[in-house]
């Protein structure tokens, strides 16, 4: 007697998993679907202000690893610092200084160091070498303060409250560009953390980035010449004259 082959039939995999139905998510915003009854409407992304950007390389990293600074590291009682291998009244201020700016991105020692602690240094015997070199200058400090890094932020506000004050004219030279400095103060004004009862720790250490916005606004109206306070007012319009008040 002939035997009949039955067809083999194919089950669908178990493991595939139902695909969620974007309604449950919700639906997006001012379209047709979210005015329809019962819909749920889906709660709308966050703009980003806050949140830190990548840093590319830096030309003061590249610099650094070259070996092409004049500078060694030295360690005494009082902490580290930098041993200049010439004097630095006899620095090229128009090549070295937007280097050294350029390296206030960075985040990692020793090229943090280095950076931040070069500038200072530059700015207290630069005297009228740095004025000449402001627009040189002006785009290092708006990368730095675009990384939104809370440090970084840190470190770049010390720095403008030591150049607004190292050389007559600098804070008046700097209020053409504070358009273009200015915008992340804005942002960053009331960024200040509430810890009620508690010790705020970041007060001493000048780690609080709204207060340091605060006095570095204050230090530009002070140097930045007759213009300066309704310069920053058009950039940062909850600030309040220190001097008019």
């Amino acid at each position: 007697m002939a035997t009949v082959e039955k067809p083999c039939v194919t089950q669908a995999s178990s493991k595939t998993k139902p695909r969620k139905s974007s309604e449950s998510e919700g639906v997006p915003g001012f379209t047709s679907k979210s005015r329809m009854k019962n819909a749920k409407v889906a709660s709308p992304e966050k703009a980003g202000a806050y949140k830190e950007r990548p840093s590319k390389d830096t030309q003061f990293k590249k610099f650094y690893e070259r070996g092409d600074f004049p500078i060694a590291l030295e360690n005494d009682k009082k902490g580290n610092k930098i041993a200049w291998k010439v004097e630095l009244d006899k620095l090229d201020y128009h090549f070295y200084l937007p280097l050294f700016f350029d390296g206030l991105c960075e985040t990692e020692h020793p090229h943090e160091f280095f950076a931040r602690q070069g500038i200072h240094d530059m700015l207290e015997h630069g005297g009228q070498k740095v004025l000449p070199v402001i627009p040189q200058l002006i785009i290092p400090i708006k990368n730095a303060l675009n990384t939104r890094n809370r440090k970084v932020i840190c470190t770049t506000l010390k720095v403008l409250q030591h150049l607004v004050v190292c050389a007559d004219m600098v804070g008046e030279a700097l209020v053409p560009y504070y358009r273009q400095i200015l915008p992340i103060f804005n942002t960053f004004k009331h960024f200040n953390l509430n810890s009620g009862d508690g010790i705020d720790y970041s007060q001493q250490k000048r780690e609080n980035i709204g207060d340091l916005i605060q006095e570095t606004l204050e230090a530009f109206e002070r140097h930045g010449g007759v213009d300066a306070f309704i310069n920053i007012k058009y950039m940062v319009p909850t600030y309040e004259s220190c001097v008019l008040n």
